[in-house]
């Protein structure tokens, strides 16, 4: 039996104006609305995959994030010690999804090639791409395939039985989605190939893009991923994942409860 969880480890309040790629073109009133951090505990007969390891509380501090509680600390309270995760895939290399990279010294990390290379190239600094990175935490790439544990994947991955990654691009060069089989279909992790299920059920890109082209086709992608019954599609910062799926996690500390969704086991 393998078990997916949905860890919301932070939160804030955004508006569409600043969340959608040239809002104004759709001709409707800015609003505000919850924008969740997540981060997804994979578990079963493969091992312990993590995928993503969300902000760290400085950098997330910095930018007017809440952290909800510590991601290492909710992996304690889930029963998994940060030093016997096997295998941690960074779906793409922005500060909230790499920030606690470091507290995890013995895992596999797992990404696509056109990011690690674009990250860790002449373009990353640029402003429009480096707003959404830490410097710190890009260098940290390097030193994790020095230390040999960096897995770089061309286009899909075979992770382990049952689990494959599959590189989209879009949001950044090598934005990664992992689909993982369970009984009775399979769950996508989008991570920011989809923030929020508006920009599939609307058409509407998130502000941050690489790739235009390469987003839409990541769209297109995520529909035929999820067009069967049993396949559940779970967004990267949507609020709504805490509605469309309730199933919880006993005996949680308090506070913790709350925050940790069963997607499927």
């Amino acid at each position: 039996m393998t078990e997916v969880l949905a860890v919301r480890y932070g939160t804030r309040t955004a508006t569409k104006a600043e969340s959608y790629l040239n809002f104004h073109v759709y001709g409707e009133p800015d609003e505000p609305f919850g924008m969740d951090y997540f981060f997804w505990l994979v578990r079963g007969p493969s091992g312990t995959v993590l995928v993503d390891c969300g902000f760290g509380a400085e950098a997330g501090e910095r930018r007017g994030r809440t952290m909800l509680v510590d991601p290492v600390a909710a992996l304690s309270a889930l029963g998994v010690d940060a030093a016997d995760v096997d295998r941690l895939v960074v779906t793409h290399a922005h500060y909230d999804h790499i920030g606690n990279l470091h507290r995890f010294p013995n895992a596999e990390v797992v990404m696509a090639r056109r990011e690690f290379e674009f990250w860790t190239g002449p373009y990353a600094g640029r402003l429009q791409f480096a707003h959404s990175t830490e410097a710190d935490e890009l260098a940290y790439l390097g030193t994790v395939r020095e230390q040999g544990r960096l897995r770089l994947v061309e286009d899909t991955l075979d992770l382990a039985p049952g689990i494959e990654v599959v590189v989209v691009g879009g949001h950044t060069p090598g934005q990664l989605v992992a689909q993982v089989a369970v009984d009775g279909g399979a769950v996508v992790l989008a991570a920011d190939a989809l923030h929020f299920y508006e920009e599939l059920e609307r058409d509407r890109p998130f502000f941050v893009v690489s790739d235009l082209i390469e987003m839409y086709r990541g769209f297109d992608v995520l529909r035929e991923m999820t067009e069967d019954p049993g396949r559940l599609l779970v967004a990267g910062h949507d609020a709504a994942v805490g509605t469309r799926f309730t199933d919880r996690v006993p005996g949680l500390p308090d506070g913790l409860s709350d925050l940790v969704v069963r997607i499927a086991s």
